[in-house]
């Protein structure tokens, strides 16, 4: 098994003091709803115990005098608390259901607040998977402590209180032989305890193998069934999925053990009350309604023991969500503002780059001291091999990441010193791979921006030419978008993205192989509406298709991180450099494709 399951599922302590009062810090706001509902657990304990106290009243003083008027008093009182009970059992469960669900609902909002806040840096090196785990399932498994597990407890300890209470009252002695079986409990639900801890993480440890594998094979289908890899999957899957049965079948074991055994004792115990109570009776030392009310007593009594080892379980799991939950809220990976950020309600547009250093993972760095230069309204290429830190540069501008050494200037302020929000609301951003969100075709060029009307979202997709194949669509504008827009080409895709930039008017228009997936009749769609898009803005494109950037002001020609040539298509052509290579490679290419 690898080493980021085990370091995604260590189980921690079962009871962790500092995890809980953190958790309680989320039932703060509702403390109301928390002390009626246990207010209201307090009455329901007592009136279960309280219906035994009536049998032995009923049995001693009624049904032995046979006094019917008395009798029917105390199937009226029996009557009236079952009642009372079921209807404070409503409210307690309300309140309690209340709790729960509010306090999944703040935090969520806040996972997700703060997944919002994270930089890049943070999601290159976490698994998508794991936070969707975060959000929902570790999220739900708070739900059965706040909602049932805290309260519940409660509910529990107050029914034994309660029923010791009575006991005692009615007859310490038998109160005694009664619970003279408690050690035996209280090392079995030890051992149980024990047993299924451990058992616990073995099956979370098999859980999160399967759904990562799940997760990976899925996304991979098209792998997966171009190489004929369905049977060797498919029997790496069976054997995950068979580690995962047998931890469950154990944790089923170990249940089927302690539950019966607590039963068991539970009889035990009922049989010393008959052996000790019953010889009391013959006696004339202890009436037959205390004897019938005991053997009551004892049954209520074992109830809340077994519900308390499943309360243990739901404390276990809530504990070890929590602890991975918190650990994502503590998580500090941001891209942090400045205290007192610049403000920029409009920019020329300027970009420089001095002496810039960056590296993705400590030392080891993918752009070298790059120094560069872009004038408002400028065009300017990037163009290298992969890997030569295009991307970077581009990743860098955005403030998705910090840079480690130099300086990046926009209209000579340095970008550290500016509210990162405010930055990127004058850089438009075009990507190769389109991501498309589940809505509609306008929602997905406005991105739900209300201030961006109706109007203005057909006119963009008119200068681009998306409205096209828009206008064509059934409902248009309002056409449903699958997840990702798996209905619509990547040509179509691409229209959209150019679209949404356009509609946001930046300032600053980064192109990132804007137009390598798309077919030559949108190519050549797209370059008319980047000529009309370029206007009065400054740009940053980045290519491998050199045949595009041909009419740049400036091109930058990267190398292994490093600035390596500078100028224009002529220019550098001249130079007989890196950028000659890679002209006459891709030109031999062509070539040999028309042939």
């Amino acid at each position: 098994m690898s080493d980021h399951f085990q370091e995604d599922e260590i189980l921690g302590k079962a009871y962790d003091a500092k995890l809980m009062k953190r958790l309680l810090q989320y039932i703060k706001p509702y403390k109301y709803y928390v002390l009626l509902a246990i207010g209201l657990n307090v009455i329901v304990a007592a009136l279960g115990p309280v219906r035994p106290y009536l049998t032995k009243i009923a049995v001693d003083d009624y049904l032995v005098a046979k006094d019917y008027h008395g009798l029917l008093i105390i199937i009226i009182l029996l009557t009236v608390s079952l009642i009372a009970q079921s209807v404070i059992q409503y409210g307690m469960t309300y309140a309690m259901q209340y709790i729960g669900q509010k306090t999944l609902l703040d935090l969520r909002m806040q996972i997700f607040e703060h997944l919002q806040k994270l930089a890049l840096r943070f999601f290159d090196r976490t698994p998508i998977g794991r936070l969707v785990t975060r959000v929902t399932n570790d999220v739900e498994s708070l739900n059965e402590l706040f909602s049932s597990g805290i309260v519940m407890i409660f509910s529990d300890i107050f029914i034994i209180v309660w029923i010791f209470i009575f006991m005692f009252l009615m007859s310490w002695d038998l109160s005694l032989v009664t619970l003279s079986v408690l050690p035996v409990l209280i090392y079995g639900t030890f051992l149980f305890r024990r047993k299924v801890r451990q058992n616990y993480r073995d099956v979370r440890l098999h859980l999160a193998r399967l759904n990562s594998y799940m997760q990976e094979h899925i996304g991979g289908m098209s792998i997966v069934q171009i190489f004929n890899r369905q049977k060797p999957e498919f029997e790496k899957f069976k054997s995950i999925n068979e580690g995962y049965k047998k931890a469950n079948i154990e944790s089923i074991f170990y249940y089927a053990i302690f539950y019966p055994g607590v039963e068991f004792i539970s009889s035990v115990a009922v049989a010393l009350i008959i052996w000790y109570g019953g010889g009391e009776v013959i006696q004339n030392a202890l009436t037959i309604g205390v004897l019938i009310a005991f053997i009551q007593y004892t049954e209520m009594f074992f109830r809340p023991i077994r519900d308390l080892s499943e309360k243990y379980n739901i404390l276990q799991t809530a504990m070890a969500s929590s602890e991975r939950v918190f650990k994502l809220l503590d998580d500090e990976t941001f891209v942090k503002n400045p205290s007192n950020p610049i403000k920029i309600p409009k920019i020329m547009g300027n970009v420089e780059f001095q002496n810039v250093w960056f590296a993705y993972n400590s030392d080891d760095y993918v752009l070298k001291d790059i120094s560069f230069k872009i004038n408002a309204g400028e065009t300017v290429a990037l163009v290298g091999a992969t890997g030569s830190g295009k991307t970077s540069i581009i990743n860098l501008l955005s403030r998705f990441y910090d840079i480690n050494k130099g300086k990046i200037l926009v209209d000579d302020i340095d970008i550290n010193q500016l509210d990162k929000r405010e930055l990127r609301q004058h850089i438009g951003l075009v990507l190769q791979d389109v991501f498309l969100f589940s809505g509609d075709i306008k929602s997905n060029i406005s991105l739900w921006n209300n201030e961006i009307s109706q109007r203005q979202i057909v006119k963009a997709a008119e200068i681009i030419g998306a409205s096209k194949f828009i206008e064509q669509l059934p409902n248009k504008y309002d056409e449903e978008v699958k997840e990702r827009g798996a209905t619509l080409s990547v040509g179509q895709k691409q229209l959209l993205s150019f679209a949404r930039a356009l509609v946001y008017d930046p300032q600053i228009l980064i192109l990132d192989e804007a137009t390598a997936s798309v077919d030559t009749e949108s190519e050549i769609l797209i370059q008319k509406a980047i000529e009309e898009l370029l206007k009065g803005r400054t740009a940053i494109v980045i290519a491998h298709r050199l045949s595009t950037v041909q009419n740049a002001d400036k091109i930058i020609v990267l190398h292994k991180g490093q600035i390596r040539e500078m100028g224009t298509h002529q220019e550098l052509l001249a130079q007989k450099g890196i950028y000659y290579r890679l002209y006459q490679l891709q030109y031999k290419e062509q070539e040999f494709r028309a042939a």
